[in-house]
């Protein structure tokens, strides 16, 4: 959800290298390699919905603009983060009451003209359809389970992603969730990889990272490999194909 210090460089793009043993886990980020949050238009309607107000498409688009620019969850960072809000920012992918502090926050520092749109803006992050999986999402995850690799999402965050996945019958598919406010850890540090891959008992040179930020790539201070795709929006494919090329043999690749 957010990032954090720069990590070390990946290792060759992050792929395995032939001296590596097979991939036995692939470790996913959420945001923006699992899911994307729903436009913002869309994002701004559905609050203002939940407080009572129907606005129009117009105004909702200027108020989605400026929201997203002082600071959307899941949305590309702030440019200022006000001093009241700075401790909670620091802390947001470690306590709940953090992640919406900083959040809710952010939104307020916006006239919207909406009582409550501030926190109602908040719970949509905290349900699933306020989030896209990607097209690709699924068929990769199913792959990968058919195979035998274990899979872990590996996320900063202040919330839990499982009822999402619940909600997207795509629970069965993970084995963990390593989430920085469970875990008291944050992307790059190599502890939450090394967690990781300790909950699904393999060895970090056994597991493939997947992210699409540079603190994703922090995996290759526990010892792991790493994928690095481009984050696309909602409802576009991002690539997640990659990932069948590198963690299965081409025997056990869909169609293979």
């Amino acid at each position: 959800m957010s990032d954090h210090a720069e990590p070390p460089t990946p290792r060759a793009a992050g792929a395995p290298d032939v001296h590596r043993r097979p991939v036995a886990a692939v470790l996913f980020d959420f945001h923006g390699t699992l899911a994307q949050v729903e436009e913002p238009r869309e994002w701004v309607l559905a609050a203002a919905r939940a407080c009572g107000v129907t606005l129009d498409p117009i105004r909702a688009t200027a108020l989605a603009d400026r929201l997203v620019m002082a600071g959307r969850a899941g949305g590309p960072l702030p440019a200022r983060v006000p001093p009241r809000l700075a401790e909670h920012w620091a802390d947001r992918d470690l306590y709940e009451h953090a992640h919406r502090a900083a959040y809710t926050g952010l939104a307020e520092t916006v006239d919207t003209g909406i009582d409550g749109l501030a926190d109602a803006l908040y719970e949509r992050v905290l349900v699933a359809d306020g989030w896209v999986p990607y097209p690709d999402t699924a068929p990769t995850l199913a792959a990968l389970r058919a195979a035998g690799v274990k899979i872990a999402v590996v996320s900063n965050i202040g919330f839990d992603l499982r009822p999402f996945f619940a909600a997207w019958g795509l629970a069965d598919l993970v084995d963990a969730y390593v989430l920085s406010y469970e875990v008291g850890r944050c992307k790059p540090d190599p502890g939450i990889f090394l967690r990781a891959c300790g909950m699904l008992g393999v060895d970090p040179e056994e597991a493939l990272m997947v992210g699409d930020t540079p603190a994703d790539a922090g995996a290759v201070g526990a010892g792991c490999a790493v994928l690095v795709l481009p984050s696309t929006g909602p409802g576009r494919a991002t690539g997640l194909g990659a990932v069948l090329d590198l963690a299965l043999p081409a025997a056990a690749q869909p169609g293979g």
